[in-house]
């Protein structure tokens, strides 16, 4: 060995590995500047253990004798052979870099490497893979332990006191404090218990149904939906509503006057059904899904009816003054009361205030098909529909019933010929009753201006929806006496409407001609006629 070799040797003996840690270095930097990496691996190979590491495998490699995917040598030599030499000490290795995804183990194929070869610089494990729990369930999460706790102490609470099982009328406390649903849902929640109809309902039973089924866990409006129908079925259909207002009938103090008059009991709960799927059920297919019910006010105005002992205060569907009003209006154009309308009892509808045109609409069954059989009349359900569309006209199942009126050509939008059309026959009235005409044109500049559509040539749904004045462009067109109370802004009207914001223009008109109604009888009951209050009277 040469001076020049024992020099070398002593400085490579002599050198630090401390010296030789660096910053931490960009491979932007390695590919700007190569000498930097080719520095460091002259210097790693310059460590004495490192040239002993190599000239084992030399040798293993001379004798023939392979060495597995880790690099440890099986010869005799390798095993005295320390592993690869860092140019890092280990109580000093540095972390891998967060910066960049080149070169991590997650992304790259594991490859022979300075790890391959027995270095102490270790591969970052896998991360532990978190298991995410179960988070939806088909019927529902199962109950948590505690909420099984207490449903179970209630339940020991009020069976132990009737340990063969409940009755029908006893179930009611268990309808309300257990299960926190309408009480007039206990007898179809009983029967949906009691499949072998024994008449009791045990606390297994009980349990087994709503406990360990997980309806205790389903939001309330999934509840009644699965309480209501029936078990082939996905939908709600009216006859599923019935044993519920069977045994509101039968129960809530407001109604207990119509005990004596099972006729009047019938019609009121097929006008609350009819009402309810005239505003629920948007497809009007007759087929209340749980989306239309869970989006719809049913649950809150049946928790209402539930509570409030003034039957008359539950405004949506459930009131009896609203059901008296609506069969009141029935029965006087109904005058051969055979329960069918034709178009001539129809046209008198509001004092004659509808269009020859809008009623032929109507029978031609476009804005909604029939339930009546005979052709050319219109059965009580038909009239419920219509009377709710023609007195609401704010709602949104009303705009899209007089909508598909007036679209003549069903083509989803409306045009200047389909309105004028329309418009021509109140115009012509306007004309016999000495008023002044307003002609079209004036009438279409004012339609535009009340919808502001998309577009000016022709009128969509959508432009309906978005506009508060909606159901004044259909009284302009087919209406004439509302048309001509909004042409005069009628201050009865105005007050009303700022006495009380909340309520509907069905609330409003029910309100007054409950009123009328009422009177009319009492003065027919005493023999006279009563002085009518022109502040109630309606303004059309």
């Amino acid at each position: 060995m040469n001076v020049m070799d024992m020099d070398i040797a002593k400085d490579v003996t002599d050198l630090d590995p401390e010296l030789l840690q660096l910053p931490e270095v960009s491979p932007l930097a390695l590919k700007t500047s190569p000498q930097i990496a080719e520095e460091l691996f002259e210097q790693w190979l310059s460590l004495p253990d490192t040239g002993r590491l190599v000239k084992s495998l030399i040798d293993d490699a001379k004798a023939g004798i392979s060495f597995g995917a880790s690099g440890n040598s099986t010869s005799t030599n390798a095993c005295a052979v320390s592993p690869l030499p860092s140019l890092f000490p280990a109580a000093s290795t540095p972390p891998l870099s967060p910066r960049s995804a080149v070169g991590s183990p997650r992304t790259m194929k594991q490859r022979s490497s300075f790890s391959s070869l027995g270095s102490p610089l270790k591969l970052v494990k896998e991360p532990v893979r978190e298991v995410i729990p179960q988070f939806y369930f088909q019927d529902g999460p199962p109950p948590s332990e505690e909420l099984r706790v207490q449903c179970n102490s209630r339940v020991d609470e009020i069976f132990n006191r009737n340990m063969d099982g409940l009755q029908v009328h006893e179930f009611i406390t268990v309808t309300k404090d257990i299960c926190k649903l309408p009480s007039f849902l206990s007898s179809t929640l009983f029967l949906k218990i009691d499949t072998s109809c024994t008449g009791l309902v045990t606390r297994d039973a009980f349990i087994k149904y709503w406990v360990e089924s997980k309806m205790i866990t389903l939001d309330i409006a999934t509840q009644i939906y699965k309480i209501l129908k029936q078990p082939d079925c996905k939908y709600l259909t009216q006859a599923d509503f019935r044993p519920a207002l069977k045994e509101l009938l039968a129960t809530h103090p407001g109604l207990e006057f119509l005990q004596n008059t099972p006729e009047f009991q019938e019609r009121y709960a097929e006008t609350v059904i009819y009402r309810i799927f005239y505003y629920i059920n948007r497809s009007g297919n007759g087929h209340l899904t749980l989306r239309e019910l869970r989006r719809g006010n049913l649950i809150t105005a049946m928790q209402h009816a539930d509570e409030e002992e003034d039957i008359n205060k539950v405004l949506r569907y459930f009131s009896y003054e609203h059901f008296y009003v609506i069969y009141c209006k029935f029965w006087e154009l109904d005058t051969d009361h055979d329960f069918l309308i034709d178009k001539e009892n129809l046209i008198k509808y509001g004092n004659h205030a509808l269009t020859y045109r809008i009623v032929d609409r109507i029978f031609s069954q476009v804005p909604r098909k029939f339930t009546s059989s005979i052709e050319g009349k219109m059965g009580y359900e038909d009239f419920v529909y219509f009377m709710l569309a023609e007195e609401d006209k704010s709602s949104e199942p009303s705009l899209e019933y007089w909508f598909r009126c007036i679209d003549l050509d069903g083509n989803g939008v409306l045009t200047r010929n389909e309105m004028q059309f329309f418009y021509e026959e109140q115009l012509h009235r306007m004309e016999c009753m000495g008023q002044e005409p307003v002609l079209f044109e004036d009438i279409l500049c004012q339609l535009v201006d009340m919808i502001s559509p998309e577009r000016e040539d022709y009128i969509t749904m959508q432009d309906f929806r978005g506009c508060k004045l909606s159901g004044n462009v259909f009284n302009i067109l087919f209406n004439l006496n509302k048309f001509m109370a909004f042409e005069s802004r009628d201050p009865f009207l105005i007050r009303q409407e700022r006495e009380d914001p909340t309520l509907t223009e069905w609330d409003r008109f029910a309100h007054r001609e409950y009123i009328r109604l009422s009177m009319e009888e009492d003065g027919e009951s005493n023999g006279s006629a009563e002085v009518w209050d022109e502040s109630l009277e309606a303004p059309f």
